[in-house]
C-alpha cells in the first residue's frame, strides 16, 4: 500500500477510536495501557493528596497503566454506566451501598474477588463475588467547631430555628450519603413514615439539595453552613485542610450515637473494555501495603481483617467511632425499595 494511503488509513483509524470524556481531560477507550474508573467522591484529595491520588500513581509506576478518573455521585455514576451498557466506558465502578448492589442488579458488574478479598468480612463484600469494598467507611454529619461549641447531639436538636438556612444534606438516590440519611432516620425514627415526618420538619432549615455530599463539608468549613452531613472518611480527611470540621453521629433511639457502615465498594464493569487492566487496579488497592495507607493517607478504614493500621490517624479514627453504636441496615430491602423511598421522600419534603 502506498504510504499515503497508509497514512489516510491510519488517522481513519484515530477517527473511529471512542474517546471518553473525563475529569482533566479525555482518552481512547481502546488505549491498552488505560483503566478508566468511575467512582463516588471522597477518596481523591482536592490537592491531590488523598488515598486515590497515591494509589493511581502507584500504580501507574508500577504498571505502565495510567487510571483514567470520572467523579461524581454514587446514584450518578451508576446511571451513567447504565446509559453505557451497550457500549461500556469504565473498567472499574466505585461506589457506596446501597448504589453498588443497585450496580449487581442492574448486571453493571461481572464476577471478580480480588486478590486479598478473602480478608474482607463477608458483610464488606457481595455473595455472588461482584464487588468487595476496598475503603471501609462509617455514615456521619459535620458541624462548624468555631461557631458551635459542641455538636448536636440528637436530630431534633437540628430543627432549632438556629439551623435555618445553616443545615443542608445531599439529595437522597444521587449522592451515596444523601440516601444514607434517609436510611438512618428510618432506623431512628422506627420506619419510613415516621423518618419522612421527621425529614419534612427539618426541610424548614434545609438551603436545598446537592447532588455531591463533598462539596458541604467546605461550606461549613467556611461557616456558610453550621451542620452537613457526610461520612468518616472523607471529612476526617478533609479535617487536615479544614481544621473548623468537626465528625458527630445523631443519637439513636437509645440515646447512644449511631451510625453504620457506609464501604467504598468496588466491582468490575461488565464487558469492561480493560477488563485485565481493572483486575489489575483492584488487585492493587487491596494490596496490603495500600490498605495499611487507607487511614494515614486517606481517613478511612481497612477492608482487610489482616491489616491493622498503628498510625496516629488510626488511632484518633478509632477514638472517634467509640463509643457509637454501629447497626447493620438491611441493604437487600433498600436496594428493592429505594426508588419508592426517595419518591416517597420527594413527596415529603417538596423537593
Amino acid at each position: 500500500m502506498p504510504r499515503n494511503r497508509v497514512a489516510l488509513a491510519a488517522a481513519l483509524a484515530l477517527l473511529a477510536t471512542p474517546a471518553l470524556s473525563a475529569c482533566g481531560g479525555s482518552s481512547a477507550a481502546s488505549d491498552a495501557d488505560v483503566v478508566t474508573v468511575y467512582s463516588a467522591d471522597g477518596l481523591k484529595g482536592e490537592n491531590g493528596d488523598g488515598w486515590y491520588d497515591k494509589v493511581f500513581a502507584d500504580f501507574e509506576k508500577q504498571t505502565g497503566i495510567k487510571v483514567e478518573y470520572v467523579e461524581g455521585g454514587s446514584g450518578e455514576m451508576v446511571q451513567r454506566a447504565v446509559r453505557e451498557k451497550s457500549n461500556p466506558q469504565a473498567d472499574v465502578l466505585v461506589t457506596l451501598p446501597p448504589f453498588i448492589q443497585q450496580a449487581g442488579r442492574k448486571g453493571l458488574l461481572q464476577k471478580y474477588a480480588p486478590q486479598g478479598a478473602d480478608q474482607v468480612s463477608g458483610a464488606d463484600k457481595a455473595a455472588d463475588g461482584t464487588w468487595t469494598s476496598v475503603v471501609d467507611n462509617y455514615f456521619g454529619f459535620v458541624y462548624d467547631k468555631k461557631e458551635l461549641k459542641q455538636a448536636p447531639r440528637t436530630w431534633d436538636e437540628l430543627l432549632d430555628g438556629k439551623y435555618r438556612n445553616r443545615l443542608q444534606y445531599s439529595t437522597p438516590g444521587v449522592a451515596g450519603d444523601g440516601t444514607a440519611v434517609l436510611v438512618k432516620a428510618m432506623h431512628d425514627f422506627g420506619g419510613k413514615d415516621q423518618a419522612l415526618a421527621y425529614l419534612k420538619k427539618l426541610q424548614a432549615n434545609n438551603v436545598g439539595p446537592s447532588a455531591s455530599t463533598g462539596k458541604l463539608a467546605p461550606k461549613v468549613d467556611k461557616g456558610e453552613l453550621l451542620v452537613a452531613n457526610g461520612d468518616v472518611q472523607m471529612n476526617y480527611a478533609q479535617t487536615k485542610s479544614m481544621p473548623g470540621l468537626g465528625i458527630w453521629f445523631p443519637a439513636g433511639p437509645g440515646g447512644r450515637p449511631s451510625t453504620f457502615a457506609l464501604p467504598y465498594a468496588a466491582g468490575l464493569v461488565t464487558r469492561a473494555p480493560h477488563s485485565g487492566n481493572g483486575r489489575k487496579l483492584l488487585d492493587f488497592m487491596l494490596g496490603r501495603r495500600q490498605q495499611q495507607e487507607v487511614s494515614e493517607i486517606g481517613g478511612g478504614f481497612s477492608s482487610r481483617k489482616d491489616v491493622k493500621a498503628t498510625d496516629a490517624d488510626a488511632i484518633a479514627l478509632a477514638g472517634l467511632m467509640d463509643g457509637v453504636e454501629v447497626f447493620e441496615p438491611d441493604w437487600d430491602d433498600i436496594d428493592r425499595n429505594l426508588t419508592s423511598y426517595v419518591e416517597d421522600w420527594k413527596s415529603a419534603t417538596g423537593s
